[in-house]
């Protein structure tokens, strides 16, 4: 229809590799990308069109299709290399104008922004201003809180992850924007206590899931996955990236203690990467000369290649139990999607989905600085099938209630209705839809 008003929602996520197909394994790229490309596909759902704005760079398209109504639109600046999102903030200026120019010339208008991380914070806050739009961010992690429970010197960690900036940046945004999105309860009291946030100013919205493809399977069906893969015996499972803070030599050590017990148990640390990094094959390194001191390197396999998004669902089903042995995780996505899969779960209570299900009925806990409480946690798992089958029950449930990414999104346009007047956008979708 000629003169037909288009609703549009403006998502930002600058760092890493974002794309349709997003290369996860690859530096900066994980569980946010995950987390931007399922709420914009919702929201599309919804009625909305969604660009996604990211930053261009190496041989990417300026423009990609992810699905009907939503876009990644690619701007460059800061060059063609990889910029790490720690001291990507130093281009965003340049990035920021390179958008507001693309969107001059191409005549957009959107409802509002989210922006997601730090360094999108200061892009979305800054063209908020510009176009007089509500701006709502979604941090994802806190400076404040990864620096005070990573381990290293405060000189190495200022260099790895360049704190002092990013938190000044923080504040600024946190209390420029007009949500802020925490995606834990620990998030919220981080923010007020931390940041000097205003309670009322923060909404807790968890990450969601794709409901469509993690969902539990028969006894019969997981254990044909099970041969299809060739695995044997008891499986514990991990996935993720190689980091410090996924803590898998906590995993390590504590399948010591479930291996005494349980001695045809086997871990899987699927952490495989697409271009492991120089920083990521000393880690790999350090993992298998524990499992060698340990004396269980037989028992614990290393699965090198990236799992595709497509076998993700039956990696979980082929596990009797996952194992989020996090130091560090505002979440845990992986966490969430085994649960929905009726793979029983063990966290960490430094997790923050620890704050979100109740213990020994969804999933059980332990604190990551203690191997033989988590080992012995997974133990009891794999010795009870009792104990088995009702976290693998009443995790899915928990799962469906509060994780769905449909769900996610609805939250997500509510908050803007609560809040002043000056801040509220119309977001009724087009009437086509």
């Amino acid at each position: 229809m000629p003169g037909k008003r288009t609703h549009r929602i403006m998502m930002i996520s600058t760092h890493g590799y974002v794309a349709a197909n997003a290369g996860f394994g690859k530096p900066d790229t994980g569980g946010q990308v995950v987390f931007v490309l399922e709420l914009s596909k919702s929201l599309s759902r919804l009625g909305y069109q969604v660009d996604i704005f990211t930053r261009r760079f190496e041989d990417q398209p300026a423009e990609e299709k992810v699905a009907e109504r939503v876009r990644i639109i690619r701007i460059p600046c800061g060059g063609n290399d990889f910029i790490p999102k720690e001291y990507l903030c130093e281009a965003i200026p340049e990035w920021t104008l390179n958008t507001e120019n693309f969107i001059k010339k191409h005549h957009l208008r959107y409802q509002f922004i989210n922006s997601h991380y730090w360094d999108a914070g200061l892009a979305g806050q800054a063209l908020a201003n510009k176009m007089a739009l509500p701006h709502i961010h979604t941090p994802h992690s806190l400076g404040a809180w990864k620096r005070d429970n990573m381990s290293g010197t405060p000189a190495e960690l200022e260099n790895l992850y360049n704190f002092k900036q990013r938190i000044r940046e923080e504040k600024i945004i946190y209390d420029e924007c007009d949500i802020v999105v925490a995606t834990t309860p620990s998030q919220r009291k981080i923010l007020t206590a931390c940041y000097d946030l205003a309670p009322e100013k923060i909404h807790i919205i968890p990450p969601g899931y794709d409901d469509t493809r993690f969902f539990p399977v028969s006894t019969a069906q997981r254990a044909a996955i099970k041969r299809e893969n060739h695995l044997e015996g008891r499986i514990v499972m991990a996935i993720g990236r190689i980091a410090a803070n996924k803590g898998y030599d906590l995993l390590i050590r504590a399948m010591r203690h479930v291996i005494q017990r349980l001695p045809d148990t086997r871990l899987i640390l699927a952490i495989g990467s697409h271009t492991p990094t120089a920083d990521e094959m000393p880690l790999l390194d350090e993992l298998k000369q524990l499992a060698q001191e340990l004396h269980i390197a037989d028992q614990v396999v290393f699965s090198h290649k990236w799992i595709p998004d497509e076998e993700l669902p039956d990696y979980y089903r082929a596990a009797d139990v996952f194992a989020l042995s996090s130091r560090y995780e505002p979440v845990g996505m992986t966490a969430i999607e085994a649960m929905a899969c009726g793979t029983p779960t063990v966290i960490t209570t430094e997790g923050g989905l620890r704050e979100l299900i109740t213990w020994g009925l969804e999933s059980v806990y332990a604190p990551p600085e203690d191997d033989a409480a988590f080992g012995l946690a997974i133990a009891a798992i794999l010795r009870e099938p009792r104990i088995a089958a009702q976290l693998s029950r009443y995790g899915s449930y928990k799962a469906r209630a509060a994780f769905t990414w449909m769900g996610i999104a609805q939250k997500t346009l509510n908050i803007l209705q609560t809040r002043p007047e000056r801040i509220r956008p119309e977001l009724a979708p087009p009437a086509s839809v």
